[in-house]
């Protein structure tokens, strides 16, 4: 089993990895979206690798028909949770995107928030582009956002430390190859108890975990999903277009059937 199948890793991590900062922008991603693809009231859209919900809640609150699939049971029951609280429709669908298949079935797909790039072989990683690319419509969109290996190396720092959820976080991050993968570690130390800090902290107390994301050149997945069938494929430093260059803060990809 890969570390992405993982109900346990993803209910200790979640809470760090998605921090207040990230929820908040997700009303503003999700406008973007809906203009980006031009879409309707009604409008069939989905979310692959939705995760906790984060941008398929907000979606379906722009009146849109969303369905977000993941492969962890435990992040989609928290987001019908949200779109129940919302008080907004949501399908969700517990399956692998390596073997997701849906042909010509939304006007709108998404992977969003560095949701690629972690299967274990290249193949496996472009199983999903192409599973993602026959579920778009002709004359739909895909909006594509993740590291890729450019803003990997603009944005390299050996780790951080920060608080977040209870725990005091510290990572570390080393370049895999000729920048061909990021390897990430992530230590959980407990926070509120300081017999479990510092050098008290018991191994059973400390949460780690490493995992490599493989980093992709923006151009290699742009032509890959020209390959798989979109008529057209824009790389863009933000999702207001601005240009891919070296003052981008993320990659975002835009591909038209």
């Amino acid at each position: 089993m890969d570390w992405f199948e993982s109900e346990n890793f993803w209910t200790q991590f979640a809470p760090i990895m998605f921090d207040d900062a990230r929820w908040a922008e997700a009303p503003t991603v999700a406008e973007y979206v809906k203009d980006l693809a031009s879409l309707g009231h009604g409008s069939k859209v989905l979310d692959a690798g939705c995760g906790l919900g984060r941008i398929s809640v907000e979606l379906a609150a722009l009146d849109l028909d969303v369905t977000g699939v993941d492969i962890i049971k435990s992040e989609l029951d928290a987001a019908r949770e949200s779109a129940e609280a919302e008080g907004v429709p949501l399908t969700l669908i517990n399956h692998d995107l390596r073997t997701f298949h849906a042909p010509n079935q939304f006007d709108c797909a998404v992977n969003l928030y560095t949701s690629f790039g972690y299967c274990a072989t290249i193949e496996e990683d472009m199983q999903i582009l192409k599973n993602i690319a026959e579920s778009v419509k002709p004359g739909g969109t895909f909006i594509m956002e993740c590291i890729s290996r450019e803003t990997a190396v603009m944005y390299w720092t050996p780790g951080e430390d920060f608080e977040r959820a209870g725990y005091k976080v510290v990572t570390h991050f080393e370049v895999v190859g000729a920048w061909e993968g990021l390897r990430s570690q992530w230590t959980l130390y407990p926070l509120g108890d300081s017999s479990l800090r510092g050098a008290n902290a018991t191994k059973q107390s400390i949460v780690d975990h490493t995992f490599v994301q493989r980093l992709y050149p923006a151009t290699f997945l742009r032509d890959k999903l020209l390959d798989f069938g979109f008529a057209k494929a824009e790389v863009f430093g933000d999702y207001d277009k601005s240009p891919y260059d070296e003052h981008a803060r993320t990659m975002v990809i835009i591909a038209k059937k």
